[in-house]
């Protein structure tokens, strides 16, 4: 069995509104300074590495940046009743409050809760399928946490799958 490293970078984040849903109703409008660490497990390459910090920082830089200064929309909500139109996304939550926020400032994620658990998952997905377009194959596992602020945070742990044994 091979030796398995850890790779740990931090000091990433970005800006973002959102409301998560709970019980069947939705928190008030309100925004995080978000931070994002990502952690990558695997063996080490022919560099003797697991993978690059530098290349790790770009990649969650790169979904950070998609992320930044947007509403966070949970796409799949299972509560929230939304429409979207050319110029907009109409967002009614169960408490009857209605949104209408402009398309150019919402980023709809296909998750159904903008929860920090929900936002770790989809980035570990999203930074496990750059690693696999780049042929890491030396990865193992990708786990993503997301700051909502000071002491609190969440995480999400996914194996890579990248490997053909």
């Amino acid at each position: 069995m091979s030796e398995l490293f850890q790779v740990r970078v931090e000091g990433v984040g970005f800006a973002a509104a959102h409301f998560a849903t709970y019980g069947g109703r939705s928190e008030p409008l309100h925004g995080h300074d978000y931070a994002v660490a990502a952690q990558v497990d695997g063996t080490l390459d022919t560099n003797a590495w697991v993978i690059d910090f530098g290349e790790v920082k770009a990649i969650l830089r790169g979904i950070c940046k998609e992320v930044d200064h947007r509403f966070l929309l949970q796409r799949d909500s299972r509560v929230l009743a939304i429409d979207a139109t050319e110029a907009a996304w109409n967002v009614r939550t169960p408490d009857g409050i209605d949104y209408v926020l402009p398309r150019q400032d919402v980023i709809a994620l296909p998750i159904d809760n903008t929860t920090a658990e929900r936002l770790a998952e989809w980035f570990c997905e999203r930074v496990l399928q750059t690693l696999r377009e780049r042929r890491a194959d030396n990865v193992r596992a990708v786990t993503i946490e997301v700051w909502e602020g000071p002491q609190q945070r969440a995480s999400y742990r996914r194996e890579a799958g990248l490997t053909s044994g």
